[in-house]
């Protein structure tokens, strides 16, 4: 992953706190989550290893929230493209820790395949134009450390909470359900910016949208999975992208998407 990442949005830096026990980190223009374990706010599993030489940046958030050496109990991925899976091998080398994701994603993880390249085709804007520039399309080889999620859609570490399947993005792509408060985390098959305009990254415009064309592999099927995400009815819309929706803005931005 030797290409240069230059878009980055205002919120890169911010910790915020959508809900109790969860944090939202945004590392240039990409969300990732910490997940405090019910009951025990030392313990905590970690969604997401965010872009390319920020584990350092995403080590340094971990000791402000847990304290110094703080490790999670996990790391659990929505999908595998680069500024979801980043930093993920240099965390690796420190955090001696499991890595979940969805069998369907397991290629991309074990060093078999790579993604599809991005396909500037897909849209207009000059994000979309210079997407197969910007944007690395590399799998990566963790084999030793990575496990699939369980057939029953239950988490590990996360009582409550279960995994649900929203493929189309990528084929094994995952969001993450916690059924008392319903809040949703979406990774990239729902997110709140758009991400083919360049200027709606950098200003973080909060806005309802599907998964960016050019790097989606089925366009059905990621459909599909909006729907299903909505069929949750979330009171919160934690995404990959993005601001935190409430179900009111959630509600009024549904009839905007494409």
């Amino acid at each position: 992953m030797n290409k240069k990442i230059p878009v980055t949005s205002v919120k890169s830096g911010h910790l915020i706190e959508p809900a109790p026990g969860i944090h939202q980190y945004t590392n240039q223009v990409v969300n990732l989550f910490f997940i405090d374990i019910e009951g025990d706010s030392n313990r905590w599993v970690l969604i997401d290893a965010g872009m390319p030489k920020s584990a350092d940046e995403i080590m340094e958030q971990t000791e402000k929230l847990y304290g110094k050496g703080a490790r999670p109990e996990a790391i659990y991925l929505t999908h595998g493209h680069f500024d979801h899976i980043g930093s993920l091998e240099k965390l690796l080398s420190v955090w001696d820790v499991p890595v979940y994701a969805h069998k369907e994603e397991f290629p991309y993880l074990t060093g078999e395949l790579d993604y599809p390249k991005p396909d500037p085709k897909a849209g207009s804007g000059m994000v979309v134009k210079l997407s197969p520039k910007l944007f690395p399309n590399e799998g990566i080889d963790i084999s030793g450390k990575i496990h699939p999620y369980s057939d029953d859609h239950q988490l590990p570490h996360l009582p409550g909470w279960q995994w649900i399947h929203t493929p189309g993005h990528t084929p094994g792509h995952v969001s993450f359900y916690h059924h008392d408060s319903r809040i949703l985390i979406a990774g990239d098959a729902l997110i709140t910016v758009k991400q083919e305009s360049l200027s709606h990254v950098l200003t973080q415009q909060k806005e309802l949208d599907s998964p960016p064309d050019y790097l989606t592999q089925n366009q059905d099927l990621a459909f599909r999975s909006i729907k299903v995400i909505l069929s949750m009815k979330p009171h919160l819309l934690l995404s990959g992208h993005g601001k935190p929706m409430n179900v009111e803005e959630l509600n009024k931005s549904v009839g905007d998407l494409d």
